[in-house]
Order: C-alpha cells, then structure tokens, then sequence
C-alpha cells in the first residue's frame, strides 16, 4: 500500500482535557506540520466567559470556527500543512471549519468522561473549568465516518495515538524506522 495524499490540515478534535494540545504538537513534530492551537482563535470575551464559568453559545462560537477555517483556507492555499487542535463539538462546527474541502480531516480524540475528568482535575493553568466537562459531554455530536475522521482512544500514550493516526491517514513514510 502506497503513500496517501497528505490532507493539507489536520484538525485534532475532543473535549477539554483529551489531549488535543498535546497530542496535536506531538502530531506537527512527527509530520514535520505547523501546529496551532484553536484556542488562540478565541475573541477574548470567550475566554472571559468560560474562565467565569459560562459555557459558549453557538452565537459565541461562530467568529472563533470561522478565524480557524480562514485560517485552513489561508494554508492550503499556499501549498502548506498545519494541524490545529480544537474541540469541533457539533457537525455543524465541523461543517464550518471544513467549508467543503476534501483536503481537512479530523483526528477525534475519544475517551470516557471519567478520564477525562481526572485529567482536568490534574491541570493547571487552563482556562477550562473542570464544571464545564459535562456541558461539553453533552454538546459533543461525535463525528461520523462521512466526516473523513480517523478517532482513536486516549487511552493510549500520546507516541502511541500519534502512531495510530498516521498509520490510519496512511502517511507511513513519516512514521520513523527503528532498527531492531
């Protein structure tokens, strides 16, 4: 099986505190891609808000999915990669982020919520209260093989869910040989 056509941005999805950050960045250094965190899209009234506590609307969200795929756009325009980790909740974001492109896939990062929990509990300096997990467990619509998504378990290191995901984009060739 040969090399496939490298989709020119990756977006690495989930909840808060699935790792999207962390396994994004490790991603960008397999592949040799840019990576950009999504949440430095964000106006600074959204990050005020989920500080405080306040979920997002989806009248919230609209300017930050649009910075992002401006973004995509800007990129695959010019020839480039970049791999942006952003949580991409409902099909409807996706749909917004994707603009119709064929060359974005997702990277849905799927764990339980407990985990993910116990994860939040152990961060520091982030934004994201732990009591807004819920709130995003329940707006989460989880992406649909339609949606050109590769999902993999964060129960997994990040080398390993890095692995995984290059070899279900079939981009082989970046996963480094070990001797034996």
């Amino acid at each position: 099986m040969g090399r496939a056509e490298a989709p020119c941005a990756l977006i690495v999805m989930g909840v808060s505190g699935s790792g999207k950050s962390t396994v994004a960045k490790a991603l960008g250094e397999r592949l040799g891609w840019r990576f950009e965190d999504g949440d430095s899209f964000h106006p600074a009234s959204n990050v005020e808000k989920m500080r405080a506590g306040h979920p997002l609307t989806d009248e919230d969200r609209w300017p930050w999915l649009n910075a992002i795929a401006n973004e995509i756009a800007l990129v695959c325009g010019r020839g480039e990669h970049v791999i942006i980790a952003c949580s991409a909740l409902k099909h409807a974001y996706r749909d917004v982020l994707l603009r119709g492109r064929d060359d974005v896939r997702f990277v849905f990062l799927k764990g339980t919520k407990e985990l993910i929990a116990e994860r939040l509990a152990q961060r520091k300096g982030h934004f994201m209260p732990l009591g807004l997990l819920t709130s995003q467990f329940d707006t989460l619509e989880p992406p649909e093989a339609g949606e050109r998504v590769v999902t993999v378990s964060i129960d997994e290191s990040v080398e390993a869910i890095v692995d995984g995901v290059v070899r279900q984009l079939k981009l082989s060739s970046a996963i480094p040989k070990v001797l034996p």
